[in-house]
């Protein structure tokens, strides 16, 4: 039987906006590899698993995957979206 997850959340994450090859590589490298595996955990929560695994993860791609999983441009996130994220990492 097919899965019921949605197609979006079955592709790859290289197929959000703002993420390249590189960042898709480094997710896929900490078990996050769909659309539907970086909604579940979230973008503070995917951050926080690079980090856990020795990375060093820009905030630049806290905010790309944050602004990808909504479909928008990471410029266009706001400085109350971006505290929002800094202090969801916190959590």
């Amino acid at each position: 039987m097919a899965s019921a997850a949605p197609l979006v959340d079955r592709a790859g994450v290289h197929l959000l906006r703002n993420l390249g090859p590189r960042s898709a590589a480094m997710l896929a490298d900490a078990g996050i590899e769909t659309v539907g595996d970086l909604r579940a955990i979230g973008a503070a929560g995917a951050f926080r698993r690079l980090r856990f695994m020795g990375g060093n993860p820009s905030r630049s791609l806290l905010w790309a995957m944050a602004a990808g999983l909504q479909g928008r441009d990471w410029r266009a996130l706001d400085e109350a979206e971006k505290a929002a994220l800094e202090a969801a990492l916190l959590d």
